[in-house]
């Protein structure tokens, strides 16, 4: 007997709605202070498992795509960014080679196996440009492992160490890895202030601290 699927519109406004303004002060500027450097503004940009669009709607980039299968997604995005409202785990519907820059946060988790975590890494890499970069953040289970399986749409145990893995089998080349970069959630200790939020980013010293996020950024080959 099939097991009924989680409910993603109710389970994110649950979770979400209280702390919704928090999130979107922390993503502009998590966007603008660190995230930019890895996005040229004419580069193209998918936001894979993008949710509320705190990410793509901040990001400068010549062209944005979100890409979700939460029908609400779209009330959330920009007027320039392009949403496809899909299964992830299915093919994904855009063309080859036609993405700078593939991006997602605390998404692969959600995934229903460590096989869907492969294809969305594979069609990531098919999207991209030769060249092109993927950056992933989300929950690091070596860090988090009281508090990882508190969310209940969490299915798959990730790690930086698990994710590497997982991106060279599907052959990318890894540039940087961050075991320890956010907090595990902006429920916690992650500042919302703009000047705050900027001071942590800034301070790498400070990431092992609080960090229980890790950051993963490698190039298609």
């Amino acid at each position: 007997m099939d097991q009924p699927a989680v409910d993603l519109e109710a389970c994110y406004r649950n979770r979400f709605s209280h702390i919704e303004k928090r999130r979107q002060l922390v993503w502009r500027t998590l966007a603008q202070e660190f995230f930019q450097q890895w996005v040229k503004p004419t580069d193209s940009v998918l936001d894979f498992g993008a949710g509320y669009c705190e990410f793509i709607n901040h990001i400068a980039a010549a062209k944005k795509v979100a890409l979700d299968m939460n029908p609400a997604t779209a009330s959330y995005a920009g007027a320039e960014v392009n949403v496809i409202c899909q299964d992830l785990t299915l093919a994904w519907n855009i063309p080859d080679r036609s993405v700078d820059i593939a991006f997602s946060s605390n998404f692969l988790e959600h995934l229903p196996s460590k096989s869907a975590v492969l294809h969305c890494l594979k069609e990531s890499r098919r999207v991209l440009v030769p060249g092109g970069k993927i950056i992933l953040l989300g929950p690091n289970i070596r860090f988090a492992c009281n508090v990882y399986w508190d969310f209940f749409d969490h299915l798959v145990p990730l790690s930086d160490r698990s994710i590497v893995e997982a991106l060279e089998l599907s052959d990318f080349k890894i540039l940087k890895v961050i075991d320890r970069f956010l907090p595990f959630t902006m429920q916690g200790k992650m500042p919302a202030h703009p000047l705050l939020v900027r001071l942590y980013v800034n301070l790498p010293i400070v990431w092992p601290l609080f960090g229980r996020q890790f950051l993963v950024i490698a190039q298609s080959q």
